[in-house]
């Protein structure tokens, strides 16, 4: 099912907002620390995008994601941070390009961490192994992401054994709800192998009260600690589109819930109608 998905369509969007300025802030406090890090990307996509492709023009989504923001440029550490990331990505690939999660990796972690991208489509791979062939950090694969998980945690490169670091799961959903399962099934995976590891799994919200069989088994994933954050950009109340989306992070640094509350805040304000909200909850709280 995941390869009929193309996520040139839908790049810049809100959706995309909210998971990359979430994915700098997480990239940003994992790397305080000087210990190297390893990031998997489960479903990497092509890893950067052309905002002026038929593709994406055809369906506008970014207008009322990045391209909103940057015009208004609400002023917050997460949401400056993200916003410079996407101008330096332009500076060096062109005005009309929007970068995906591998290039902000890329972009925020350092010269002795290490990236892993999978994508399964193989035009999508081919370009994201383009996109990344001078950087020796990412290693692009043509694969399941979900497998990846069980295949390459817990991370060892050569003679370095990684004990930090973060996984990002951001399937298309093409299942739907069953996507949820597949999901699940992979953190508890993931954090099996890697228990230390910091996770963030991102989703749709079309009609918020369909998600609490997920929310409940969220929560009982075998993680130190779990929250969602959620940012809707119109009423959860209609199952025919995407109202907002959300991230479930488990094993966040400490008090990403703070810098994240702040940015989601200014997030609903900015891309929202007069109806968007956010949402930030403990499913489980940190000891």
């Amino acid at each position: 099912m995941e390869m009929n998905y193309r996520h040139t369509f839908h790049a810049g969007n809100h959706a995309d907002v909210l998971k990359h300025v979430a994915l700098l802030a997480l990239c940003d406090a994992l790397t305080a620390k000087p210990a190297p890090l390893f990031a998997l990307d489960t479903h990497a996509g092509r890893g950067l995008y052309a905002l002026d492709s038929n593709s994406a023009l055809r369906t506008g989504e970014a207008e009322g994601g990045i391209g909103r923001l940057l015009a208004e440029s609400p002023k917050h550490l997460a949401i400056t941070r993200y916003l410079a990331a996407v101008r330096a990505c332009r500076q060096v690939h062109g005005s009309a390009s929007y970068p995906g999660s591998p290039w902000l990796l890329a972009h925020a972690l350092r010269p002795d961490d290490r990236i892993a991208a999978c994508e399964l489509h193989p035009e999508e791979a081919q370009l994201l192994g383009s996109t990344f062939a001078a950087d020796a950090r990412v290693s692009a694969h043509e694969r399941d992401g979900y497998a990846a998980i069980k295949a390459l945690l817990p991370p060892r490169i050569g003679d370095t054994r990684f004990n930090r670091g973060l996984v990002i799961i951001d399937p298309p959903y093409e299942a739907q709800l069953e996507e949820f399962d597949t999901a699940i099934h992979a953190l508890r995976e993931g954090l099996t192998r890697w228990p230390q590891g910091t996770f963030a799994l991102w989703y749709p919200i079309k009609m918020r009260r369909a998600l609490q069989p997920f929310y409940r088994r969220a929560a009982a994933l075998p993680a130190k600690s779990t929250f969602v954050a959620e940012l809707l950009v119109h009423p959860d109340d209609s199952p025919l589109r995407m109202n907002g989306s959300g991230l479930l992070l488990l094993n966040a640094p400490w008090r990403l819930d703070e810098t994240l509350r702040g940015a989601l805040q200014l997030l609903a304000r900015t891309l929202g109608d007069p109806s968007g909200s956010w949402r930030l909850d403990w499913l489980k709280e940190p000891a």
